[in-house]
Parts: C-alpha cells; structure tokens; sequence
C-alpha cells in the first residue's frame, strides 16, 4: 500500500500557508487576459480547473481572450491577406468575418469546460455559469500614416455598472475583443486593451496577462517586481514588442487605481496559483507603489517580531527580549511588511527626556540607540535593512539626536558600510556602560547625525 501521508501533509501546509490570501481575494475582483496562444493548448485545459478553484473561493472573474492566432489560421485558409501593425490588425471584411466566428468558438470551448463536472476529476460537480455581452463600446482607430485600420477600434467604453451585476450573480464573464459602436458597427479591439480598461472602469483587484516571457531588468535578470514608475524605466529594455505593449498597459492600470498587475509565464502550468496562494509567487508584480510596507509597528505586529527574532536570540546574535518588553516597546519599532508577514524590524530609542551627564552638559549631546536590526533569511541582501536604518535615522534627527549607537555582534563590517564607527565601551555614557552585557561582548558603533 502507498504511504501517501507525506502528500497529504503537504497540502495541508499549502492549505494553512494560503489562508491569508484566500481570505484577502473573497469578493475581490480579477481581470485575467488570456493570449490566443494559450486557448488551443493544454495549458488551456489545465488551467479551468484552477479558474474554477478562484470562483469557488469567492473571487468574481473576468476573463479577456486574444484570438490572433486563430484568426490567422482562418484567414490562410480562405487565403486572405492580412496586415497586423504595432500590435494591430488592419481588419477588413475578411477579418472581421474571421473575428466573428473565431469569438464564437472560443465562447462555445469557454462554456463546455466550464460546465464539466464529472466525479474523480477537479471539476467534479463545479459546473459554473457564464455570460458575455456588448459591454465594451468602440470606436474607431481611424487612419494613420495613411492606413485605414477599418473595421479596427480602440476602446470607447466599459459599462461596468452591468458587469458588476453579473459578477455580484456569480457568473464569469467572458471578454472578446470585440467592441460595438453607437452606430451599431462592430469593431476587433486588442485583447489587452480590453482587459487593462475593464479592469480600471471595475476598479479591479488584480489585473493579471499571461506573457511569452517575463520582463528582465538591465543585467538580464526577470524581475520579480516593480513599482509602475520602474517599470517605466525598464520597458524599452524588453526586446519582445508584444511584451513591450502589455508592459505599457499594465503601468497605466496601476497609475489608474488597479491594485496590482501581475505578468505570469505560459511556461509555467501553475503560474496562476502559484502568483496567487504563495508569498513570492512566480511572476512579475507591478503595483503603483511598492508592494512592501516599511512602516511603524503596532501591538498587532508582536507576533511577527518574535518569530523573526527568535532564531537571534537564541544563537546570541540579539539580546533577549521577552514579549512583555516588546509589547512595551513596540512604538519604538519599525517593519517591513510583505503580504502580511514581517519581514524586517529594527528599533530606536532616543534620550530625548534623559537628563544629560556632566560630559555631556557642554555640548548638549543627544543619543539615541539603534537596536534589533533583522531581516528574513529569504530576503537579506536586498536593501531592507538598509531602508529601515535611513528611516529610523530621519526619525533621530527630526527628535534631535546627534549621535546614534548600537551594539553588534556579527554585522560589525555592515555598520561600518553604513556609516557607523566602532568606539571603545569606556567612551560611552555611564547608562550604557553598567547596561553593557559583558557575556554577548558585543562591540559598539556610533554615528553622528
């Protein structure tokens, strides 16, 4: 017999670790934009049964669709020339006729695997409800350069007041990119500009295309994620125009109110959920801001701060500190925060109110202290712990310290790198001196402010 306890265990974890975000997307909003490439392929079909896990959990879905490739094909078949210009096709009669029927057969794949339900599959008795409509209004694109784009449009519209209906019922609803005019023309529009306008006029929680490739930055690493502003810089270093195009896109939904945009691999047959139940996911994220939240701590952080301590303190790194004092100290502490999990502390303490001693009384020096410097294991390197120091740093001069200093064991060179000079013990102010634990023989670092 198969011990399959191991297994079992593991998904139990993966349950546990993904609660918080299974929380967070409950009633939430997404706009997934599938390529044309995606809709033929088993990725195609693996992917259903992840979309409907999604709306099982609560998630309201929009699905946008290309249909390029399938286009093509028609149009070969017929032998019809067609002109595709910066991510454009010139679309006339011919095309749209292609389009038309293309939208079609995608609506009717769309529906049948939506609708599977057969036990001893992950679809057993899902069976969800879809509906699609005019509500994308178009006009044209007009001419330029002197090519008429015909029966081509940009989007005019999104009657997001019906989607909402449609979404609050619990359907899925499906996009084409197909746009109707006032005039009751129809128009082919670009599948990721259809997506990235109905996700701002829903105000959606996520925008998410699936990509060829993932964007790299300037040494050719992909980049896990951005501010809309970074992203900016590093778009023209792409060197796939499509990529360029759905990069444009998602930095204009970030800039109008989308939470985040996140760019996944086709790669990948678990993108989806890895990007979505998993604190690193496997994607590019793009957010207005940064995604991480350096901020002051609060009583709710406790927890946090001790499971990132711990591991310190118990190896001597840190001094101890129980949870009664971080509850009462916890006002000095900064954190960085990523996807509800702490992942870099420190705190600072300022003599403000102290009484200063005699070999302080002439200059009136101000001392503060710098104080459980931490950062996550998974996430040294990366410039948090840095961050963290410059803001507690702007913290001491706007108190009016002029002089900080801590106390290090193991980061002695990092202090240094930061502007920290090592001192002799005798040289500090008799406070610290009788508090010094001669046990840890921690070594000691000022800085003037």
């Amino acid at each position: 017999m198969v011990d399959t306890s191991k297994t079992h265990d593991l998904a139990i974890q993966w349950f546990r670790e993904a609660s918080p975000y299974i929380k967070a997307y409950r009633g939430g909003t997404m706009v997934i934009c599938l390529p044309d490439a995606l809709l033929d392929t088993e990725f195609f079909n693996n992917l259903i049964p992840d979309l409907t896990l999604l709306s099982h959990l609560g998630v309201r879905l929009v699905l946008g669709f290309g249909l390029r490739a399938q286009v093509d094909a028609l149009l070969q078949e017929e032998q019809e020339p067609s002109t595709i210009i910066d991510g454009r096709r010139v679309t006339n009669d011919a095309a749209l006729a292609a389009i038309l029927t293309s939208s079609g057969r995608a609506r009717a794949r769309f529906e049948s695997r939506l609708s599977m339900g057969l036990p001893n599959t992950p679809m057993a008795g899902a069976r969800l409800s879809v509906c699609s409509g005019n509500f994308i209004s178009a006009q044209p694109f007009g001419v330029h350069d002197g090519i008429d784009y015909q029966h081509t449009g940009m989007v005019r519209q999104v009657h997001s007041e019906e989607l909402q209906s449609h979404l609050a019922s619990g359907n899925i609803v499906l996009l084409p990119p197909i746009g109707y005019s006032l005039t009751g023309d129809i128009f082919n529009l670009p599948a990721e500009e259809v997506s990235t306008e109905t996700a701002i006029a829903l105000n959606a929680d996520k925008l998410i295309f699936f990509v060829d490739r993932l964007p790299v930055d300037q040494d050719g690493q992909v980049i896990r994620e951005a501010s809309a502003n970074t992203m900016q810089q590093l778009a023209p270093l792409q060197t796939n125009d499509d990529l360029t195009r759905t990069l444009n896109r998602a930095i204009k939904a970030c800039r109008n109110k989308v939470a985040r945009v996140q760019l996944l691999s086709l790669d990948d047959p678990n993108a989806l959920l890895r990007e979505l139940f998993t604190r690193d996911g496997g994607g590019t994220l793009l957010t207005a801001t940064r995604w991480e939240n350096l901020r002051v701590a609060t009583i709710q952080d406790v927890n946090g701060i001790i499971n990132l301590i711990s591991p310190l303190q118990k190896n001597g790194a840190l001094a101890l500190r129980t949870r009664e004092q971080l509850e009462l100290d916890i006002e000095h502490f900064v954190v960085c925060e990523r996807e509800g999990m702490i992942i870099a502390c420190a705190a600072m303490y300022a003599d403000t109110e102290a009484e200063p001693d005699k070999g302080e009384q002439e200059s009136h020096e101000i001392l503060g202290e710098i104080a459980c410097v931490v950062t996550h294991p998974d996430y040294q390197g990366q410039g948090r712990a840095g961050d963290l120091i410059a803001h507690l740093e702007s913290k001491a001069r706007s108190l009016g310290v002029t002089t900080l200093m801590l106390f290090s064991t193991t980061a002695a060179h990092w202090f240094i790198e930061h502007g920290y000079t090592e001192q002799a013990l005798k040289n500090m102010p008799t406070p610290r001196k009788i508090a010094y634990d001669d046990k840890r023989n921690s070594k000691v670092f000022t800085k003037r402010l």
